[in-house]
């Protein structure tokens, strides 16, 4: 919109007739009648032309053809014409490269004409020619530009040399405009200082690792001097890279703050939050007991509230970046809840943000206030803001105890009202208090069942059936109330759906022999006319629970449960620290990273505030507290703690729906099952296959199946005999570790290799990294995760690498690995995808690790178990393998494979055959039988694996010849 202004600007005032004129011709033959006028000797017919020209461009013709008429008006003294000539430049340059370069000398002459004005368009107009072959030709004007006498046209010079960078980076660094940029940030004019330092900001962004702004109190000092002088947005150039800054000591912190503090009353309502910014970041450096601190808390409130007074649209991005404040300081406005109470006529999406604020402000010292304004907002018009408010209320109970009854007391007044979408929302939050305050408000639940057959949306009739399944001892007729929702069961969503099977199963569990044909019609539906996975993995589950072992079920079904955290929708800290800094932005408004939204190497250097001097705070692991005030026990290892990323977030490899997957349970005896209810082929889910399929008419009375009874019988021919005779086996090897592989070539990784292998020490599973630095800069921030995987392979904790990573540096780390990460099936079963994430960016890779890795210590199996298992294992989960060039005897290779623990049970000998029985046991409980072929004189092994989860033995069979033959 440029053109628009200029032509605006260009306007001769006193002219009979407006500009407007040239927009309205609709001419046949306009271009060869425009050409004529453009050669024309008189000056105002030149113009007259060009206009038109620009006219028409604007407009969306094309006049390109027209471009050497036009450069040729650019000899001129007259500034109007020659700022019109540069627009049609800049607008074709790009489609005429090579008559663009007609022009070059007239820009040479122009950066040297005697009117400043003239020397600064011209430089900017070469800025903004994005052709290579003109680029060359702009340094040397450039150059002089940028020590011209004249402070317009020096920061004018600043931010052509940003726009330089953006077309050919290499070409400014070899002529040291970045030298020069930087020496303008002491320059004696605050405007040329302020678009210098947005010029070397823009560059950084670019190049993160680049330290172009290596900032130095000296330096802050002359920013902070620029800062009281130049325009608004110079101001905002200014303190946002003061935000960058890492101050040495509190001393430094509080006085660059008290210089900043002045900006906070600024009509500008960006220097405003520009300056909180800066003010929250270094905040953080100073000591708590400081008078100052106080004082600073108390001076960035009445900013914040003034603009709540502005547009709709200015009030919206300003609650935004409020609520992140709100969440890391609720001090600053803990006295100021009136200004974020809702007026009639707020826009709805102002309204519902000053609810969220409010409900983060409500405390014990003004719950009641709030309480009152909540109820009056249950009785708007604005259904969306209705059912916000009735939420609130619930989440104020959770929030603040003292007011739970009293919260519980108006939200029954709101169901009495009878209006449906707040009855239903008031069960939804009413369930949460249940949750968090067991056994103390159950006394509504007779009024809550009043509105049963009101509830249409399955968020509230999946709350209202958790409370009858919940407190179904309590309730007379939960049989029956649960047995209305069972009617329409396949008309209901899959919340419902679920909610109703898990609380029909809670009621058996209390009430067994009233219910027995209830939850058998559930169990049916669910597993039998379902086609949902979720809903019939979880039917079979709990069927298999059930038919089992009803005791077990109970202590799971009927657990006590957690009590529900005061606030769940608060930021995790560590993004909460990196949207502080980025307060102003999009990302504040967002509330998500830059590295979400922006594409690109741009926006992807995450920041982070400085730890307050003094307190023991790491800047690698920030202090957060849990939500009940305790500390909770260590649970998953926090990965990546020093980065700002939701570590959800981490890998897009996954799109399958969240699981939560804790450690499969250990198993007693061999696993028995006949068939695989969690369609996975791998029995790690439940720890193991426990018993035969509901469909197959097990009942609910039926007997566990631990073993079966042919472990018990005697054994006699076939097999029998072998398990008389001594196995020669000898000691066992080191266990075999594959040589390590290139997983992660520096081409694809911004300079970084990745090498490695797997190792099993000491039960201990290892992955050992050689990562190799092979770009030009410094590498540090090391992070790792896995995606799901068909074992649950995850880090035991996080990627130790302590020092940085120098360019052509190597170092070799050992990362621990567990297995009790969440378990998906992977095609090959060992596939394992990988993330690693440093300072530069996050890179993905897959590897396959052996199998042997998981099988465990204890995986000899007793003799007489193993004959009962080979016997009750089908024949058609029998797979036959060549073991090709093994030049071993049957001794070596039972030692070798032992030292992988594989345990040779057995060995006999049959017509000059060696025959070894051997057992695997694997992390996750599946156990795998072999029986391998030796004859003397022949290098090819057979060998023959048994096991319930046929699909492993592709993998196993992988591992012997690895093992056999290395």
């Amino acid at each position: 919109m440029e053109w628009a202004n200029q032509l605006c600007e260009n306007r001769q005032f006193g002219s009979k007739m407006t500009d407007s004129k040239y927009f309205t011709t609709t001419k046949k033959g306009e271009i060869f009648e425009l050409k004529a006028e453009l050669n024309s000797d008189k000056k105002e017919k030149k113009k007259e032309a060009v206009k038109k020209v620009i006219a028409s461009m604007t407009v969306g013709k094309d006049v390109s053809a027209l471009f050497p008429d036009v450069v040729n008006c650019m000899q001129t003294d007259n500034l109007e014409l020659k700022k019109l000539v540069y627009l049609y430049l800049m607008n074709y340059a790009k489609s005429q490269p090579d008559m663009a370069i007609m022009a070059v000398n007239t820009f040479v002459k122009d950066c040297e004409d005697a009117n400043p004005l003239i020397r600064a368009l011209a430089v900017r107009t070469m800025g903004c020619i994005r052709v290579d072959k003109i680029t060359e030709y702009l340094c040397e004007p450039l150059r002089k530009c940028l020590k011209d006498e004249d402070p317009y046209v020096r920061k004018t010079a600043a931010v052509c040399v940003a726009k330089l960078h953006d077309i050919n980076a290499q070409l400014v660094e070899d002529q040291g405009f970045l030298d020069t940029l930087k020496d303008l940030i002491s320059d004696s004019n605050p405007m040329v200082v302020a678009n210098a330092v947005a010029a070397l900001s823009e560059i950084a962004e670019s190049h993160p690792n680049s330290n172009l702004l290596d900032l130095n109190p000296q330096s802050i000092n002359k920013l902070l001097t620029a800062l009281n002088e130049c325009t608004e947005w110079g101001q905002i150039f200014i303190l946002d890279c003061l935000a960058n800054y890492t101050p040495r000591d509190d001393r430094e912190s509080q006085s660059i703050c008290e210089r900043v503090t002045p900006r906070l009353s600024h009509a500008n309502s960006a220097v405003v939050l520009s300056a909180v910014k800066v003010l929250m970041k270094f905040m953080e450096m100073l000591p708590k007991d400081l008078d100052y601190y106080g004082t600073l808390l108390k001076k960035l409130a009445p900013p914040l509230v003034t603009l709540l007074s502005a547009e709709p649209e200015l009030q919206y991005v300003a609650l935004r970046n409020i609520n992140l404040i709100v969440q890391k300081r609720p001090e600053i406005l803990k006295h100021e809840m009136k200004v974020f109470f809702v007026k009639y006529n707020d826009p709805i999406y102002v309204k519902l943000e000053k609810l969220d604020i409010m409900i983060r402000l409500a405390s014990q010292a003004n719950i009641a206030q709030v309480l009152a304004e909540l109820k009056e907002y249950a009785t708007e018009v604005d259904v969306d803001f209705v059912r916000k408010a009735v939420r609130a209320i619930g989440r104020c109970a959770i929030k603040v105890e003292q007011s739970a009854e009293r919260c519980v007391s108006t939200l029954l007044d709101l169901i009495q009202t009878k209006v449906n979408y707040v009855v239903q929302e008031a069960i939804v939050v009413i369930k949460d208090i249940f949750r968090k305050y067991p056994n103390k408000y159950e006394s509504v639940i007779a009024t809550l069942c009043e509105n049963l057959d009101s509830l249409d949306e399955p968020e509230a009739r999946a709350a209202m059936i958790w409370i009858v399944g919940e407190y179904a001892e309590r309730i007379d007729n939960a049989d029956e109330l649960l047995e209305s929702f069972l009617e329409g069961f396949h008309d209901e969503s899959t919340q419902v759906q679920l909610q109703l099977l898990t609380a029909i199963v809670k009621l058996f569990l209390k009430k067994p022999t009233e219910t027995q044909e209830l939850v058998q019609q559930v169990l049916s539906l669910a597993t039998q006319d379902s086609d949902n996975p979720d809903l019939r993995d979880r039917g079979y589950i709990y069927w298999r629970l059930l038919s089992t072992d009803p005791v077990a079920a109970k202590e799971v079904v009927l657990a006590e449960k957690p009590l529900i955290s005061e606030e769940t929708d608060l930021i995790e800290p560590t993004l909460l620290e990196e949207l502080i800094c980025h307060i102003g932005t999009l990302a504040s408004v967002y509330h998500k990273p830059p590295s979400a939204f922006v594409e690109g190497s741009r926006g992807v250097m995450h920041k982070r505030l400085p730890a307050r001097t003094g307190s023991g705070e790491s800047m690698e692991s920030p202090d957060v507290g849990t939500a009940a005030g305790s500390s909770a026990p260590e649970a998953a290892p926090s990965i990546i703690p020093s980065q700002g990323d939701l570590l959800g977030d981490l890998l897009n490899l996954d799109m399958a729906p969240p699981t939560t997957s804790g450690p499969p349970p250990p198993t007693t005896g061999m696993q028995m099952g006949g068939m695989d209810l969690l369609g996975g082929g791998l029995d790690s889910l439940l720890g193991g296959d426990i018993g035969g399929s509901p469909a197959m008419g097990a009942g609910f009375g039926a007997a566990p199946a631990v073993m079966p009874a042919s472990l018990n019988a005697p054994v006699g021919g076939g097999l029998g005999d072998l398990f008389d005779l001594g196995g020669g086996v000898g000691m066992p090897m080191g266990a075999y570790i594959p040589p390590k592989i290139v997983w992660l070539p520096a081409m694809k990784a911004k300079g970084l290799e990745i090498s490695g292998t797997f190792a099993r020490r000491a039960g201990v599973i290892q992955m050992e990294l050689i990562l190799t630095n092979k770009a030009m800069s410094i590498m540090t921030d090391f992070a790792i995760q896995f995606n799901r995987n068909s074992f649950g392979l995850a880090p035991a904790g996080p990627l130790q690498v302590l020092t940085p990573l120098g360019p052509n540096q190597t170092i070799e780390v050992s990362l621990p690995l567990s297995t009790v990460g969440p378990v998906m099936k992977m095609d090959p079963l060992n596939n394992l995808q990988v993330a690693v994430k440093n300072n530069i960016d996050v890179f993905y890779f897959s590897c396959q690790y052996p199998i042997s890795m998981l099988f465990v210590e204890d995986g000899k199996m007793e003799r007489q178990v193993f004959l009962a298992t080979w016997k009750d294992i089908p024949n058609d989960n029998e797979s036959q393998f060549q073991i090709k060039d093994c030049h071993l005897n049957s001794d070596a290779a039972s030692s070798k494979l032992q030292g992988s623990n594989i345990f040779t049970i057995a060995k006999r000998t049959v017509e000059g055959q060696d025959m070894l029985y051997m057992s695997i046991k694997l992390s996750n409980g599946i156990w795998v039988l072999a029986e391998l072929r030796v004859q003397a004189g022949n290098p090819n092994y057979t060998i023959s694996l048994k096991c319930r989860a046929p699909e492993v033995s592709q993998c196993v069979f992988q591992c012997y010849e690895a093992v056999l033959n290395n």
